[in-house]
């Protein structure tokens, strides 16, 4: 066990921060999803095609997504805001970010990366985040 510096309360030794993971939806550029895989082998980022999102509607892809614990990103701006909203007002999310498809590739990889390092899982839970930040 650890303590707490000046306190008494107590920590199990194997105590580890839980990180975000991410979900691609299928508009996604995989590029994007390959990128970040390859910046930090660490992080848990699930293509589509892994998740079995294939042509599956918005609603489904946000069910399984927060079924698995998993963060939403995307590329759909026109349907995805609106279907998370729906989403949200009955169930929990872990969060949807949506990346504009003007946003360059190492852009959208710095900024997962950046969320990814700097943020936790609480931080994103029925939030909607757009990229670029």
């Amino acid at each position: 066990m650890l303590q707490e510096a000046g306190g008494s309360q107590n920590f199990p030794a194997d105590l580890t921060t839980v990180k975000i993971t991410f979900q691609a939806d299928a508009d996604l550029n995989e590029d994007i999803v390959t990128g970040v895989r390859r910046r930090e082998p660490a992080l848990d980022f699930q293509t589509a095609a892994e998740g079995g999102l294939k042509g599956v509607p918005d609603e489904q892809v946000l069910a399984l997504a927060a079924r698995e614990g998993r963060v939403l990103v995307s590329h759909d701006r026109r349907t995805m805001p609106r279907a998370f909203g729906n989403f949200i007002l009955t169930e929990t999310s872990p969060g949807l970010l949506i990346v504009s498809q003007q946003t360059s590739i190492v852009l959208a990889i710095e900024e997962l990366l950046l969320i990814w390092t700097a943020s936790e899982v609480e931080e994103w839970i029925n939030r909607i985040c757009f990229i670029p930040l």
